[in-house]
């Protein structure tokens, strides 16, 4: 009795064993292990401008503008993905994205408090690639860090603003985020830190004049891009 006993218990555990793995792994188990998969990306950004001072005269006074930027203020972004598999943690992702951003920038004369404000609209196409490094699955988690860069086209430039930025410009990223493995699809939170490098604005030299008020511009030596992202991937 106890023998046939037995034999049924290892009957048992050896049909149930294949069926344990895919139990642990929860949601999409193999979902990884595709070589390119595509998804959509939806999310909000704030941009910045680090800004460099010319600290020079912009009239027979003498009198010298002050700059920086305030009020970040929420955009939106929208984007595709396409990621490529190269191994067990690695990840190759283009993810072309539109982002609607504005900035503004804060002029106030070196002695003086009184503020006069500009508002810079950007709609920048990014094009990025990214080298995604995820941890080890937990469940219906997966940990990431991801860094790259590219660049990006603005078309938003409005050459009667004061502020006129220039069309191009290439960039550094890179940011964290978790994949989370649902029933049908994969959903990730994900932030992002962009760093530009081209020098953003457009001088006085290369614009008409009398289109714009020359103090705006000639108070600012250098502007350049930064951009914080917090997206969510739907994959």
């Amino acid at each position: 009795m106890r023998q046939k006993l037995s034999k049924k218990h290892l009957v048992f555990i050896l049909f149930i064993i294949p069926f344990l793995p895919l139990k642990s792994q929860g949601n999409l188990p193999y979902y990884d292990d595709r070589p390119i998969h595509f998804g959509f990306s939806l999310g909000i950004n704030t941009m910045d401008f680090g800004v460099s001072l010319s600290h020079q005269a912009i009239d027979d006074l003498g009198n010298v503008y002050l700059a920086e930027t305030s009020n970040l203020i929420p955009g939106f972004s929208a984007g595709i993905i396409t990621d490529l598999r190269l191994n067990r943690y690695l990840n190759l992702r283009f993810t072309p994205t539109i982002n609607f951003s504005e900035r503004r920038l804060t002029y106030r004369l070196e002695e003086g408090t009184e503020k006069e404000k500009q508002d810079v609209f950007s709609i920048p196409l990014m094009l990025p690639l990214h080298l995604k490094y995820s941890a080890e699955r937990v469940h219906n988690f997966r940990p990431y860090i991801l860094a790259g860069g590219g660049g990006y086209i603005d078309f938003a430039r409005d050459h009667e603003r004061n502020i006129l930025l220039k069309p191009f410009d290439y960039y550094l990223e890179f940011g964290f985020g978790c994949d989370i493995y649902f029933s049908f699809f994969k959903f990730a939170p994900e932030l992002k830190f962009a760093i530009g490098f081209n020098n953003m604005l457009t001088p006085s030299s290369e614009r008409e004049a009398g289109s714009y008020d020359r103090k705006y511009v000639d108070s600012i030596s250098k502007l350049t891009t930064r951009m914080l992202t917090l997206t969510f991937n739907f994959e």
